[in-house]
């Protein structure tokens, strides 16, 4: 089976247009493991989640079947085969 990747519209010019990114389960692991697959397809993409270090953009937020990620274990999350991983960029302003 595979793990699906859900992308808000402000991300999916980096993604080729895609608002979901199917992703095998052997290689999605965990949620950083996932994140190297998106990064491996779309590097631009990449950018946008991750710092120079590899680590979660502290303004982006990843769930894991509705459960914040870094409430779990961060990009150390295990990622059950068919699970969903939605992102969502913080949004600021007033």
């Amino acid at each position: 089976m595979a793990v699906s990747i859900s992308l808000p519209g402000v991300l999916r010019p980096y993604a080729g247009d895609e608002a979901t990114v199917e992703v095998p389960a052997e290689r999605a692991a965990t949620l950083g493991a996932a994140l190297d697959v998106l990064a491996e397809r779309h590097p631009a993409l990449d950018r946008r989640l991750r710092d120079e270090r590899g680590a979660l953009r502290r303004y982006v937020n990843f769930y894991l079947d509705g459960e914040e990620c870094r409430r779990l274990a961060g990009a150390e999350t295990p990622v059950p085969d068919g699970s969903e991983i939605l992102i969502l960029p913080s949004v600021a302003g007033g």
